[in-house]
């Protein structure tokens, strides 16, 4: 079947040479908009096009507001301090994600807390997020959910939308909103992706995107943070520009800011991305399809959409019998010019965040064991 997979990929994207995972496509007026940003020396953090894929983004979102950034990391810490993350606080996510997710969750000081994921999902898990907040937490008369094991606020959950495919979002806002924890959505690989025909991002109080070069569209890097909260959107842009009061000529900031916001070249970028982004999401679910039927007689399951979902399956996803065939079918298409990946080792895993507090995740671990990604570039 190795050997069956291979030959198929090669012969669906027409190459003997070696497949990267998910390449980016320039079909549109990349050229263009990049020559004219050039052109008018508005290279930077100001110009047009900023503003442009700005209103682009939150528009295809439906968002009321969308705020540029540097990169996606980006985007999710500066979402996380505007719903008041800091070194006294906990974050609940889940362990099945990039390192991004906990990462932007160390910046502000705070601590991850890690519960389990869905089989049919992959993303967080509304039940064993609930299930851990009855355990081990309570109101308190200020009402802040305090932690009875470390005597900490969890101030914020983390759901990510694996792969693009949609997580029961809106069972976790429900259940976050009992217990007055706020909901910042990790949509980095889910432009395009929508749960019960509402975009992705758009459940929480803040959701993040991300244009890193391997994503459905791409910046060559940046981020983008949405939200319908005025008063939060107009924070996020002056915090991501170095916090600067607006001036004549003097240098006059107000706070600790931070370099994070897009340039104008990315942007120009951006739009032009935008204006494809359908046409990328179809082909993209084309493939989904082709991959669905090439897998269905044989003993690898192929990864598909979950209920109430429309999925941009940013990366297709198969899920092996067992950690030793994962491991066998890795090394084959590798050495045979198809580049696959292993889905993210377990956050909790990992050195930094060994002695984070986590529920259950027996979910997590048996997909740890068995999900590879395979090529998911557009085919033309």
């Amino acid at each position: 079947m190795y050997k069956k997979t291979v030959d198929f990929i090669k012969r669906l994207y027409q190459t003997d040479k070696f497949l990267p995972l998910h390449e980016p496509r320039f079909v549109g007026n990349e050229k263009e908009y990049v020559c004219e940003t050039i052109e008018s020396t508005f290279v930077s953090s100001v110009g047009k096009y900023v503003t442009k894929f700005e209103e682009m983004v939150a528009d295809f979102a439906g968002a009321k507001y969308a705020i540029a950034t540097s990169n996606g990391t980006s985007a999710l810490h500066i979402a996380l301090k505007l719903v008041g993350v800091d070194e006294s606080c906990e974050v609940i996510t889940q362990p099945l994600t990039f390192i991004a997710t906990v990462n932007a969750i160390k910046y502000c000081y705070a601590e991850p807390i890690f519960v389990d994921v869905d089989m049919d999902t992959l993303g967080l898990s509304p039940d064993s997020l609930k299930n851990f907040l009855a355990k081990n937490c309570y109101i308190d008369d200020k009402g802040n959910c305090i932690n009875k094991n470390s005597s900490k606020i969890i101030k914020a959950c983390v759901p990510m939308h694996t792969f693009g495919h949609p997580c029961k979002i809106d069972e976790i806002v429900k259940v976050c909103k009992s217990y007055n924890i706020e909901v910042v959505e990790d949509s980095a690989e889910s432009l395009g992706s929508y749960y019960k025909e509402k975009h992705t991002g758009t459940f929480g109080k803040l959701g993040v995107f991300s244009f890193n070069g391997n994503k459905i569209i791409t910046t060559g890097g940046g981020g983008m943070i949405v939200t319908d909260d005025e008063k939060l959107a107009k924070r996020a842009k002056h915090i991501t520009t170095t916090a600067k009061v607006p001036h004549p000529y003097e240098y006059i900031h107000d706070e600790v800011g931070y370099n994070y916001r897009l340039t104008n070249l990315a942007a120009a970028l951006g739009v032009a991305q935008m204006e494809k982004l359908d046409f990328f999401v179809e082909k993209q679910r084309e493939l989904a399809k082709i991959y669905k039927e090439f897998f269905q007689d044989s003993d690898i399951k192929f990864i598909t959409e979950p209920k109430n979902s429309r999925s941009n399956y940013w990366l297709n996803g198969i899920i092996l019998e067992d950690k030793k065939q994962r491991d066998e079918f890795l090394k084959y298409t590798n050495e045979n010019g198809i580049m696959t990946r292993p889905i993210w080792r377990l956050m909790n895993k990992l050195e930094m965040f060994k002695d984070a507090q986590h529920a259950d995740l027996h979910n997590a671990l048996w997909l740890e064991d068995r999900v590879v990604n395979i090529s998911s570039s557009v085919i033309l």
